[in-house]
């Protein structure tokens, strides 16, 4: 009996410890948040600090960018000329692929991608220059870290991510049209010309724009607390940029269901 007792404390006991860590990371994530934010007026007086970082954060990322956006076009398109076709409804393949990558593919899959490969290379980077004492350097000179490492890195990446995501909607487009009229036989006029008619300016081009504004905030928030959380040494480092990637994606999945139920219901 007394062995049963030990091993519901213990559960407790460790719960109650998950419980607990966890509510003192949101508060020190929510005060971090809130020092960022307070640092960004600072970044415009350092603008060549914010255009290194769009660059690292955005241009570096553009391989990867472009051609999961030409072949999730063209997969769409595919797929979507498939089903279409039983319906003799096959001119508004383009409709389908164009409100698909707006609305949804593109912020969430760029969003991904995003994470993956810029958010973990934040992390990586952030949590070796903290490993190196770099941070402490800069602190024994009066220089804040926040205004001249972390804020440059986090408007850089809320800015990236948009013109990332609009680069990849253009491709997927683009890869769209290729199948679909190039390969399958659609017709291009028609191609065009409904999708030009269906799709809303507002409704679909500005919101997806909005959720990659708020996808690129996640990222960011997350890419620079786990960088600066990380325990100094490669194994802490590594593990950061591990949880970097694993609670970003997690987080733009839910963030997406939570702006898609705002927007478009």
């Amino acid at each position: 009996m007394s062995l049963l007792v030990n091993k519901v404390q213990n559960l407790l006991q460790s719960l109650g410890k998950g419980f607990l860590s966890n509510v003192e990371a949101f508060g020190r994530g929510s005060l971090f948040m809130w020092s960022l934010l307070l640092a960004i007026p600072s970044v415009f007086f350092r603008f060549d600090l914010l255009l290194k970082q769009i660059y690292v954060a955005g241009v570096l990322s553009l391989p990867i960018i472009l051609m999961a956006g030409l072949f999730i076009g063209m997969v769409l398109s595919l797929q979507g000329y498939t089903i279409l076709v039983k319906f003799s409804a096959e001119e508004a393949v383009g409709t389908m692929t164009a409100l698909s990558l707006l609305r949804e593919i593109g912020p969430v899959v760029g969003g991904l991608l995003f994470a993956g490969r810029a958010g973990s290379a934040l992390t990586a980077e952030i949590g070796l220059m903290r490993s190196t004492e770099q941070i402490s350097a800069l602190e024994m000179m009066a220089v804040d870290p926040l205004k001249f490492v972390y804020a440059p890195r986090f408007l850089a990446m809320i800015i990236a991510l948009p013109l990332l995501v609009l680069i990849f909607n253009a491709l997927g487009v683009f890869g769209g049209y290729l199948v679909s009229v190039s390969w399958l036989g659609v017709d291009s006029g028609a191609f065009w010309s409904q999708m030009s008619s269906e799709v809303d300016w507002r409704e679909d081009v500005v919101n997806g724009m909005i959720k990659s504004v708020a996808f690129g905030f996640l990222i960011a928030i997350v890419a620079l607390f786990q960088g600066v959380n990380a325990i100094p040494t490669s194994e802490g480092v590594s593990n950061a940029t591990t949880r970097t990637v694993v609670h970003a994606s997690l987080g733009i999945l839910g963030l997406d269901f939570v702006l898609t139920s705002v927007m478009f219901t």
